[in-house]
């Protein structure tokens, strides 16, 4: 007998009925799985986001605390032997807000700097400047004894004093008068209080007592690089310092060029605002005149442009336009007085050589004629390969179209190579003459 193929209608009906029942307890289940995980998803979220908010807070509080370090230490770097310099320089980006210390020139009230939002409270210091009284920079100079005097020029007289705690500065008491210099001295304060590099002078603090307007900078004690390519009672610099100064001054306006945010131009970039330390190296200084940003200013008013007109960049002697192309112009001008010893404007000279500029820059690409341009006073003691790459980089800094002229970083990666080669290149050098140079102590 075959098995019947039919199912039982009551055993179906049955397994239907227990099917659904299944069904609608799985559908039971499901729904009160949803229910509870709902809920335990919505606290985990919860907790989750407390979670992230503490981590984020206590980040953020940790972030806070070493900026604040920072800020307090300044990012100074005064011993160029234990601090990587290229890596500060390269990764030192600053941003300016207007300065809460200075107001209205006004505001500039006896004893000290006041702000304008600080009542008539003194600072005590700005951004790690001390604030100093007059009597304090009196004793330290004796009195402004003038056999403590190392430069007197139109803007001021600069005295070598002591300070309390044994820090020898350099003391500028400034002449300038009026709006005019009071916004110079605030510029220059304010300026030298956020920018710290290797590259620059340090500001260490400022005198506003009554009518006195002094700056205390660190003391440089082989003076200022015009003394010593244009005083004959100097030693003459070799070819070595010399490409060292042109890298040190690259750097200081590559800084403040392209690695501050705005730009600043200094505007009055000259031999005589170039300092010298023990060493011989330069860092750059005064700061009065100083823009941020490019701007134009009336070229008709002769007070808002440096005075000395040798160092002028054409469209801004004529048209006032102002950009940091002018301060490479300027450069140009440093350099070309690095390689020949003279004055950016020297009415001594022969007829048509008067302006350094217009004499020099036809003969930067004739080889023959940049060995005819060098300093006498180097007596032949330099790489001609080398010269002639530093009169190229010169060329170009002194085109007249500013658009011709190179950046900063530009420059300073042309010189770095040369600066490296300087003790193995001048197979002519002397190393006697060298070891003198580098050995015998220089009148000051």
């Amino acid at each position: 007998m075959e098995p019947s193929t039919t199912d039982d209608p009551a055993k179906s009906h049955g397994n239907h009925t227990n099917n659904h029942h299944s069904l609608q307890s799985q559908i039971h289940d499901h729904h009160h799985g949803i229910g509870t995980l709902s809920s335990t998803s919505i606290l985990i979220i919860i907790v989750s986001s407390i979670s992230v908010v503490v981590v984020l807070t206590i980040f953020l509080i940790i972030a806070m605390l070493r900026r604040y370090k920072y800020s307090k230490d300044g990012g100074n770097c005064r011993d160029f032997s234990s601090c990587n310099t290229s890596k500060f320089i390269a990764h030192t980006t600053l941003r300016f807000t207007p300065s809460p210390v200075f107001g209205n020139i006004s505001d500039v009230k006896g004893g000290c700097l006041y702000g304008s939002n600080m009542g008539h409270k003194p600072p005590g210091k700005y951004k790690g400047v001390q604030v100093f009284t007059y009597k304090e920079l009196e004793i330290a100079t004796n009195k402004f004894s003038e056999a403590n005097v190392t430069l007197n020029e139109g803007y001021g007289v600069v005295y070598r004093g002591t300070l309390s705690d044994g820090t020898v500065a350099a003391i500028k008491m400034l002449h300038r008068a009026g709006k005019q210099g009071e916004r110079a001295f605030r510029i220059e304060v304010d300026l030298l209080s956020r920018l710290h590099s290797p590259y620059l002078v340090e500001l260490l603090g400022y005198c506003a007592d009554r009518n006195h307007r002094l700056l205390v900078f660190e003391f440089m004690p082989n003076g200022t690089l015009q003394h010593h390519l244009h005083h004959k009672q100097y030693r003459p610099l070799d070819w070595g310092t010399r490409l060292r100064i042109a890298l040190d001054c690259a750097r200081a306006l590559e800084f403040l060029h392209e690695l501050t945010i705005p730009a600043v131009i200094h505007r009055d970039f000259k031999c005589s605002n170039i300092l010298l330390d023990q060493n011989f190296r330069a860092k750059v200084s005064d700061f009065g005149s100083a823009k941020m940003g490019s701007e134009r200013i009336n070229a008709r008013n002769s007070t808002c442009l440096p005075s000395t007109t040798g160092y002028l960049a054409p469209e801004y002697a004529s048209t006032g336009k102002l950009t940091t192309k002018s301060d490479v112009y300027s450069y140009g001008v440093v350099l070309l007085q690095l390689l020949t010893g003279r004055k950016p404007v020297d009415t001594k000279q022969p007829s048509g050589e008067h302006v350094l500029v217009s004499w020099a820059l036809p003969r930067l690409t004739n080889r023959d004629k940049i060995v005819e341009m060098v300093d006498p006073a180097m007596k032949d003691q330099y790489s001609k390969k080398d010269l002639i790459q530093v009169a190229a980089i010169a060329a170009v800094c002194v085109q007249p179209e500013a658009d011709y002229r190179p950046l900063m970083t530009d420059v300073v990666q042309s010189l770095i190579p040369l600066v490296k080669n300087l003790s193995s290149v001048s197979s002519s050098c002397s190393s006697r003459f060298v070891n003198q140079m580098l050995c015998s102590p220089r009148p000051m």
